[in-house]
């Protein structure tokens, strides 16, 4: 283990932290908030231990996969750590267990929250609970590869640790450049989104904090209805865009190069989009009679649909009143999740996409053993170790989903909650059902259950893996 390539970029990502402090410090100020003395205070402590951290510059050192996993688990993890103290340190939050789960809901981009009335925090503290869906979603680390110059080599590493998916790719030449494109689109969706709502007559702070919540798939709502209250319109918007957000990034960046035959031709993206459009009619239908006319079903089947799926969150309908077919359905989409190369949480398309294939291609081989069938996707051959690692990843899923539903029974909830919750938590999705429905919230937790769910969070944003490293001995013996 290099500890001083791991320790600069921590240090970076601690400034980078406290740097974007200053924007709920801001918004206090307008708002003429007391509470906003808390982020100069926890940015100012930001800026010194990053500064502490950092001053010994690693030139020239090499991050290797070992050193890039160890720094994007324990980037999350100081992220939340000190993105949690203004919630404790002005008593928004006290529980510090409880403070802190909302934080690594918000930067983990899952946006699960134990707070029963959300209207009732400072301005300054629903734009910082908002904004950090926003940092979390593409990621500090690309932000830190996009933007500061990082010298040394193997930076593809840090992108492959940082980047959701089962294989991750350059999109031209450098890192960096590739880094810069992925926030270039991130922030350019951000913007139209803003604008689109709004064109909707949304207030500007609604329109900044849901659309952090929207772009980083997070989901954190600002109103205790969630998104119910708003505007038929503005409900539409955040529906498309929150779909938009679940796209694999590649495929923007191939339609800004014209390359549309190619962007329109990914599997990840067409089984995407199918799988939300089946989803979206078969939910519509069959609540129908819930409503006042079919129109009202589809939008409120399309919004949720879209939510549960790219694992944002936000609801316009109590659905743990639906069928069960159609709750069966938002289950089975949270474990889904979205595309590859997007902000979005869950399993991933591509990974279902894999295992499929690789089940077909067994039963082939058990027909004609002698055989030989490679798995292809977007007309490139899949290599054997992104197979291998699909298949690891799934087990190590089903492992930890297992043992932490079992974990949580301890607080002797019924099954859904318990079941649903991890589901929520693990696949960053936000609520689950009965307990932890639309209506409901993670409050009704023990510490110990709060902080196995935290841990989840953690888990499903990272992929398992980065989070699994940090207990392994083997990580941390020096090169």
């Amino acid at each position: 283990m290099n500890y001083t390539i791991v320790k600069y970029i921590l240090g970076q990502v601690l400034n980078i932290e406290g740097a974007f402090m200053v924007f709920p410090l801001i918004t206090a100020l307008i708002y003429r908030e007391p509470e906003g003395w808390s982020f100069g205070f926890t940015g100012l402590l930001c800026l010194l231990i990053g500064f502490l951290l950092s001053r010994k510059k690693a030139e020239g050192a090499v991050i290797y996969s070992r050193e890039a996993f160890v720094t994007v688990a324990i980037s999350r993890i100081l992220l939340s750590v000190m993105g949690s103290v203004p919630f404790v340190i002005t008593g928004t939050i006290p529980n510090p267990i409880d403070a802190l789960f909302e934080t690594v809901s918000g930067f983990t981009t899952t946006g699960s929250s134990i707070l029963t009335d959300v209207e009732s925090l400072p301005r300054c503290m629903i734009f910082w609970r908002s904004f950090t869906h926003w940092l979390g979603g593409m990621g500090v680390l690309v932000l830190l590869l996009a933007f500061l110059p990082i010298k040394g080599g193997s930076h593809m590493n840090l992108m492959k640790a940082e980047s959701p998916g089962p294989s991750v790719s350059k999109l031209v030449p450098t890192v960096r450049a590739t880094a810069k494109i992925l926030y270039i689109i991130y922030i350019f969706l951000t913007l139209l989104q803003i604008l689109f709502l709004l064109l909707g007559r949304m207030p500007l702070f609604d329109a900044l904090t849901i659309t952090f919540g929207t772009a980083g798939t997070g989901g954190f709502g600002i109103k205790n209805d969630s998104m119910a209250g708003y505007s038929p319109y503005l409900q539409v918007v955040v529906t498309v865009f929150m779909i938009l957000f679940g796209v694999n990034f590649s495929a923007y960046f191939l339609i800004l190069r014209k390359k549309f035959k190619q962007a329109f031709s990914m599997e990840e993206v067409r089984w995407y989009l199918l799988i939300i459009f089946v989803s979206i009619m078969t939910t519509a239908v069959m609540v129908t009679n819930m409503y006042s006319s079919f129109w009202e079903a589809l939008r409120h089947s399309a919004f949720q649909v879209g939510s549960i799926i790219t694992t944002t969150g936000y609801t316009t309908t109590d659905f743990n009143l639906w069928p069960a077919i159609p709750r069966t359905i938002l289950v089975m989409l949270m474990f889904v999740g979205a595309c590859a190369g997007s902000t979005g949480g869950g399993i991933k398309v591509s990974r279902l996409l894999i295992l499929a294939k690789a089940i077909r291609r067994d039963l082939h081989l058990i027909l004609h053993p002698r055989s030989i069938k490679k798995l292809k996707m977007d007309g490139h051959v899949l290599e054997q170790d992104v197979i291998r690692s699909t298949g690891t990843f799934f087990v190590a899923y089903i492992l930890i989903f297992s043992f932490s539903v079992l974990l949580v029974g301890i607080d002797n909830l019924d099954l859904v909650t318990n079941f649903t919750s991890v589901a929520a938590t693990l696949n960053n999705i936000g609520p689950g059902l009965e307990l932890v429905g639309p209506m409901g919230n993670f409050s009704v937790f023990s510490d110990f259950s709060t902080a196995v769910l935290t841990v989840d969070m953690l888990a499903g944003r990272l992929e398992i893996f980065p989070l699994l490293l940090l207990f392994t001995r083997d990580t941390w013996r020096k090169h």
